[in-house]
């Protein structure tokens, strides 16, 4: 039964009262076209911290965003008070198109991903060379995310002091992937920072790498002004203590790049990896795929990259390495 007649005017509408005012509701969005621009630093409990024109100011995400996330690296647009004084809050009301996600999810079979950082454009992966031991599979892994991302991996490797690092370097030899390996004794005198610092020039890297690999004691040499709190390994479980417990985006001195440090993680999912984008990693195997049959895996007898490599187009180890990454995704990170 209709409520009111076919022919009504505005004064024969009902209207509820609403104690804020009766403002028309509207799915008009502003623009906000005075907004400004910034890049988000950490995200702390809800709160952003956001660097704009060389202060750091607090926001929140504005309502009209939605479920939209929010992750260190998004380049913004805030509104409201920008002046950055103590208990002031500004909004967050846009977030820009971003040119790199890099994702994980909890474990392969875990259908929730998690953005760790946006915009980045290098990966670095931290790992020990001793206390604790090196975890390949972690490390392939994170290969194979910065791979998917469109990130170009570097593999640091930490506490050559206490275990040479040639083997574990023979192991990726076949990826190409650049490498700066460091000890205690170098990190305490500089030189470490300084081999590292240029891999980073010019350009936003996060580093990852599992608890106790001496990531954020890296980090703190590379931006000496800014200490985060360490910790140590745990001498039973061989494991380090999380001291890090948000993503925090850096400055390099000088203003030669962006160092992001995130959290201890020990596991890497991937189960938001399309197995199909990993051999774009590979371009000296790619063109071989053409004659790949359709959804091929590239570890099945009709693989045409059997073929390419007996043909001479590529080196067999590139191969191996292609199929161990695409197995990683197949494998928890513990095997």
């Amino acid at each position: 039964m209709r409520r009111y007649g076919k022919h009504t005017d505005e004064d024969d509408v009902r209207v509820r009262p609403n104690r804020k005012g009766n403002r028309p509701r509207t799915h008009i969005r502003p623009k906000h076209e005075d907004a400004s621009e910034g890049m988000v630093l950490t995200v702390d409990r809800g709160r952003l911290h956001v660097l704009i024109e060389g202060r750091t100011i607090i926001a929140m995400k504005a309502r009209e965003l939605g479920r939209k996330g929010v992750v260190v690296g998004d380049r913004v647009a805030v509104v409201g008070d920008l002046s950055g004084a103590k208990d002031t809050l500004a909004r967050v009301v846009r977030v820009e198109e971003r040119s790199s996600v890099l994702r994980r999810t909890a474990d392969d079979d875990d259908p929730f991903e998690r953005v760790v950082v946006a915009n980045a454009e290098q990966l670095a992966i931290v790992t020990a060379l001793a206390d604790p031991e090196p975890r390949p599979r972690l490390i392939d892994r994170c290969l194979v995310a910065a791979f998917d991302a469109g990130l170009e991996p570097l593999l640091v490797l930490t506490k050559s002091d206490l275990a040479p690092a040639d083997d574990l370097l023979e192991t990726y030899r076949t990826l190409g992937v650049p490498y700066v390996v460091t000890n205690r004794d170098e990190l305490a005198d500089g030189q470490a920072a300084d081999r590292v610092r240029e891999r980073l020039a010019d350009r936003t890297t996060v580093f990852v790498g599992h608890s106790g690999v001496g990531k954020t004691t890296l980090v703190n040499a590379l931006v000496p002004e800014r200490k985060r709190a360490t910790g140590r390994v745990n001498a039973v479980t061989g494991r380090g203590r999380h001291t890090t417990t948000s993503a925090l985006a850096l400055p390099l001195p000088d203003d030669k790049g962006w160092v992001i440090d995130t959290p201890g993680v020990r596991s890497f999912g991937l189960h938001h990896v399309d197995p199909t984008r990993v051999i774009h990693a590979f371009p000296d195997l790619e063109p071989g795929t053409d004659g790949c049959p359709r959804a091929c895996s590239h570890d099945e007898p009709d693989c045409a990259l059997d073929q390419w490599v007996t043909d001479g187009h590529a080196d067999p180890a590139r191969l191996y390495s292609l199929r161990r990454l695409l197995a990683t995704r197949e494998r928890r990170e513990g095997d």
